[in-house]
């Protein structure tokens, strides 16, 4: 059975890496360009061409596939199926028509609740107590198509979305491999159409999202910080310098005595903040061009005390870096 993979970040590659160890032959992968990454922005491939380079598999980068030029290359490999995760373009008709067995996408989210670029992010911020992966066979739609599998997987109160994405992938890699089995066997895989009702869309994360606003209740403020760790990161300001926020915990409302963005204490613990509805215990930070620390060592560095106060700052821009649609 001739199978392609497209996919660009890590979540991709473990799905990747899951297919390859069963055994099944990739004939070909599609990830995005490279682009420049880190502190030093130097041009690195996405973890999927790494994983697909080292293993000598035929990799096509096409910044897009809406002309006929731009896909015909990848179209003159025939496949029975296409296995897509968080590739970050659409597939026009052509490239949906390809395979013969369809294009199956591996998606973050218990369809057809979050469909769309940030399922993840948007499961934390919503404080869904649980989400999961789909496999999906993929049609013309946004994350439309009908559902092949569906694994639950519960959310921790304290999960940043980079360990849940971590969580997911793996979820994902387990299923897909169990699916192309099927596939194999049977000759079919056989599918159910989403539910019309609970529908609910997950836009990409924009960078001014990510601004902390004090004024918030502390749980909501801790659900944003998870949400944005690892990218783009809650970015809030101290002295009129931007702080990071890495790892918090919202204290109940009897822990509130000061204006939002007050610091009431700092502790071994964690810096203690009002907001709106609470407080919230900062855990970890990381201030401008320095590393990430714990909130001791932030404090003895800066001379931090009660009165103190975070203050919102808006970060530049509104495209998160690396929120690319999950297609």
């Amino acid at each position: 059975m001739q199978v392609g993979f497209a996919g660009t970040p890590a979540f991709a590659a473990t799905a990747l890496d899951a297919i390859l160890r069963a055994a099944f032959p990739v004939a070909l992968v599609l990830t995005r360009p490279d682009r420049p990454q880190g502190r030093g922005l130097r041009t690195q491939p996405s973890p999927v061409k790494a994983l697909a380079e080292a293993r000598r598999i035929a990799v096509l980068q096409p910044s897009t596939l809406k002309s006929a030029e731009a896909r015909a290359e990848a179209l003159a490999i025939p496949l029975d199926v296409l296995v897509v995760a968080a590739y970050g373009l659409l597939l026009p008709p052509e490239v949906l028509a390809w395979p013969r067995h369809g294009c199956i996408n591996i998606h973050a989210s218990l369809l057809p609740r979050w469909r769309g670029a940030a399922p993840i992010e948007r499961a934390i911020l919503a404080g869904d107590a649980e989400t999961g992966i789909c496999l999906m066979q993929m049609d013309e739609g946004l994350d439309t198509g009908p559902v092949i599998d569906r694994v639950r997987v519960p959310i921790a109160a304290d999960e940043t979305a980079g360990d849940l994405a971590a969580r997911l992938a793996a979820a994902g890699a387990t299923a897909i491999v169990a699916a192309l089995e099927r596939l194999r066997d049977a000759g079919s895989l056989p599918a159910t159409a989403q539910p019309v009702d609970g529908v609910t869309h997950a836009p990409k994360i924009m960078k001014s999202e990510a601004a902390v606003d004090w004024n918030l209740a502390a749980a909501e403020v801790a659900r944003r910080v998870r949400a944005f760790n690892p990218a783009p990161g809650a970015t809030t300001a101290l002295g009129g310098q931007p702080v990071k926020l890495w790892r918090a915990e919202p204290l109940p409302a009897a822990a509130s005595a000061g204006r939002p963005g007050e610091v009431l204490a700092t502790e071994v613990s964690g810096i203690v903040v009002a907001c709106g509805d609470g407080a919230l215990r900062i855990v970890e930070l990381q201030g401008a061009g320095g590393r990430r620390m714990a909130a001791a060592a932030f404090v003895a560095g800066r001379r931090l005390a009660r009165g103190d106060a975070f203050d919102a700052l808006p970060p530049p821009g509104d495209a998160t870096p690396g929120a690319a649609r999950r297609r």
